[in-house]
């Protein structure tokens, strides 16, 4: 499928890429501390970046999620650690927060996204649960006319910066998928608190979160008839946004390896003229392009959020290309590539995030073939043109 962006999208995106390759290229190393990238975040709420996700009557661009892909994809070539934390301003929280809060909730959180002053957090996986969204044990009663939260998440991006926890938890105990909602916990609340760090090898840090007798406003509840089906639809976003990062990473670490392959030389010639680098070389190139369709078509389904089964595909795809690609750019590196100096080992410990979060490739995998196996239409096929 062929994707034509607009003469405006097209400068948008320049303007980021050129942004990202002067500034957060050389600032990416030391990032991997766990230290949040406030100044590449400053610069990016500058250009309207952070509110892309935001709709244009709260101070946002109000984008579509293929704009928010193209621009996380340029990000993550310079930096994985910023593209992450960028995706947490653009990503389901934003949106979830964006379709369903009440509006008082809306103005008071999403101008603030849009300047970087509210660094939002999504609270998913438990101790205990992670894909296994219904067995979540983290409660939130509703009676005495406000809201007691009680449980602990884990493995969470940005809880040490963020101010808002879009936190997904049981509403009144009930049990199963249909007892999933979804409440909003500013940093501060009593009760609240982060208990625990683990440093990830793409250098950002996760966080444990603890909730006990958390007592919220009742508007604070944005998600609660039919909350698991809405969570499912609006986490397809994440499933387009995690790979835009795997795709960036993948053609970053392809810039890096034909600029090392051009400049490196042995045995009296540049190492890309041997056929064995050229065609890793080559290899690389397809699969990004191939990455690349999928990807763009899954993000031009979203009407508001993209269809499960290319958004599914698409991840998948991305996630294991980008560990491809990057690892063969450590291959032509040689024992460089092994080294931190050179930026094909970040691009490497990024990439092996992907199939991680956002729903594990296995997951996919899953929901792919049941999918597949369940569509066989009598006349059409599997595909025929309905997705065209």
């Amino acid at each position: 499928m062929f994707v034509s962006l607009s003469d405006e999208q097209r400068r948008f995106v320049q303007t980021v890429r050129e942004l990202a390759q002067t500034e957060f290229r050389s600032r990416a190393p030391g990032y991997m501390d766990g230290s949040f990238p406030w100044e590449n975040i400053r610069r990016l709420a500058e250009l309207g970046v952070l509110g892309m996700a935001v709709p244009e009557q709260y101070g946002g661009l109000g984008l579509s999620v293929l704009d928010t892909a193209l621009v996380l994809e340029e990000i993550a070539k310079a930096c994985y650690v910023t593209a992450m934390a960028v995706l947490g301003e653009v990503g389901v929280q934003t949106r979830i927060i964006a379709t369903y809060a009440p509006d008082a909730v809306k103005s008071r959180i999403l101008p603030a996204v849009c300047r970087g002053e509210c660094i939002l957090a999504i609270c998913m996986t438990e101790p205990d649960a992670g894909t296994d969204v219904a067995n979540y044990k983290t409660n939130v009663d509703t009676d005495a006319g406000a809201l007691r939260l009680n449980g602990v998440k884990t493995l969470i991006s940005r809880a040490d910066e963020a101010q808002m926890f879009v936190v997904f938890a049981r509403v009144d105990r009930r049990p199963g998928r249909d007892g999933i909602g979804c409440v909003l916990v500013e940093r501060g609340t009593p009760g609240f608190a982060v208990t625990g760090t683990y440093h990830t090898m793409g250098g950002e840090n996760l966080h444990e979160i603890r909730f006990e007798d958390c007592i919220l406003p009742p508007d604070n509840l944005v998600l609660r008839e039919d909350g698991f089906r809405k969570l499912l639809s609006a986490f397809n976003t994440q499933r387009c946004l995690n790979p835009s990062i795997s795709l960036g990473l993948a053609e970053g670490a392809l810039e890096e390896a034909v600029r090392y392959v051009n400049e490196r030389r042995a045995f009296g010639r540049a190492i890309g003229e041997f056929q064995g680098i050229r065609w890793k070389i080559a290899e690389m190139y397809k699969d990004i392009e191939v990455g690349r369709s999928m990807l763009y078509r899954a993000c031009s389904s979203a009407e508001p959020f993209p269809d499960p089964l290319l958004a599914a595909v698409a991840k998948a795809y991305c996630n294991e290309m980008a560990l491809r690609v990057t690892s063969e750019a450590i291959q032509v590196h040689g024992g460089y590539g092994f080294t931190d100096e050179f930026p094909v080992s970040r691009f490497y410990r990024g990439a092996r995030y992907g199939t991680l979060g956002g729903g594990t490739t296995e997951t996919l995998r899953d929901l792919i073939g049941k999918r597949v196996l369940t569509g066989l239409d009598p006349i059409d096929g599997i595909l025929g043109l309905g997705g065209f």
